[in-house]
């Protein structure tokens, strides 16, 4: 009843991930109305969101999933509003992202400033990957914790930041979209009693 007449093609719901056919500010809004929908109270849907937006200013690309749904689980929040705030990291975000958390690693003195000048960051992961699926335990130390190190530290006070710029204004959205559903709950029992005594 509610599915799509014309099934999207594995090329059309690719490209719909990096740009969505309904718009941004749709597509945002269409996320934000799923959030609020979620089962939970407005706190634990807040803190879960926030935890999974947090995780994906961490370098551990490939864990952010289950790092948001344990911190979320940490702290009582909802674990699928921690999947969900995972995309905050997303192929837009994340060059900035990474860029950010380890040039404020360099400034907090996690590692060598010189170092820093032509780092390509999509080679870097892809490498890191290559290596960790074979277990070249050289290149994950020599090559590959310099850059890590300086990024973790630099995650540190992003992930604080961030948790709190996302938690206090879900759980305002939430908190006004519960109420709004109680209220709108509450006048249809109302026409119903007075309509049907």
């Amino acid at each position: 009843m509610f599915r799509r007449r014309n099934k999207p093609s594995f090329l059309q719901r690719i490209s719909g991930f990096f740009w969505p056919s309904i718009g941004w500010k749709r597509s945002s809004k269409y996320v934000g109305h799923r959030v609020a929908r979620l089962p939970g109270t407005p706190y634990s849907i807040a803190a879960g969101f926030a935890c999974g937006a947090a995780i994906s200013f961490t370098p551990f690309v490939g864990l952010h999933l289950a790092g948001g749904a344990l911190f979320a689980w940490l702290m009582r929040g909802n674990l699928l509003a921690s999947w969900i705030g995972t995309l905050v990291g997303n192929p837009w975000t994340f060059p900035f992202i990474w860029i950010g958390i380890y040039r404020l690693g360099l400034w907090m003195g996690a590692g060598d400033v010189h170092a820093a000048s032509d780092l390509d960051f999509i080679s870097f992961f892809e490498n890191l990957l290559t290596a960790v699926k074979s277990l070249d335990l050289a290149y994950i130390g020599e090559i590959a914790w310099p850059v890590l190190w300086p990024m973790f530290i630099g995650g540190l006070p992003c992930f604080v930041v961030v948790w709190i710029l996302f938690f206090f204004p879900i759980k305002i959205m939430v908190q006004r979209y519960h109420a709004r559903r109680k209220k709108t709950r509450h006048c249809a029992k109302i026409y119903v009693q007075r309509t049907f005594p």
